[in-house]
């Protein structure tokens, strides 16, 4: 059985108390088991991993392109958070470490502010949701096990 990666960039931390009329009122840990249960269904394992610290996340990406070339891991579901409109390192990283990468979204970017509609992660992304709350997690979930399994 392989593993997806999930990971969560800054400020996810904070999701159920973070502008709850943006994101919601679901809590990271309540995002964790949706995932948890939503590839148990498909027959893979979680790891979910958040951090605030770009490097971090750059290192995980990594980890995943090494495990994605053993077969260990099928690919990483990616909320990068602020981190989409600003960081050309994790754009790096995705194409360097060779890994599909479903982006994902809990707000409608393209409806909020116009910094927000720029993602340097989506053209190395093989799929992206955005604006489906905490479900979009379980859509790129399955996206990511649709797609790869072809």
């Amino acid at each position: 059985m392989s593993s997806i990666m999930v990971l969560n960039g800054p400020n996810l931390n904070l999701l159920g108390t973070r502008e709850p009329e943006t994101y919601g009122h679901e809590t990271l840990a309540d995002v964790e088991i949706l995932c948890r249960d939503a590839a148990k269904q498909l027959g893979h394992d979680i790891e979910f991993h958040q951090s605030n610290h770009e490097g971090e996340l750059i290192e995980l990406i990594h980890d995943a392109g090494r495990r994605v070339k053993t077969g260990e891991m099928l690919g990483v579901v990616f909320n990068p958070a602020a981190y989409t409109h600003t960081s050309i390192a994790l754009q790096d990283a995705i194409k360097g470490a060779n890994v599909p990468v479903v982006e994902v979204h809990i707000s409608n970017v393209h409806t909020r502010e116009t910094f927000r509609h720029h993602s340097y992660i989506s053209s190395a992304a093989i799929g992206i949701v955005v604006g489906m709350g905490v479900y979009g997690y379980v859509l790129g979930i399955q996206g990511l096990v649709h797609k790869q399994q072809k």
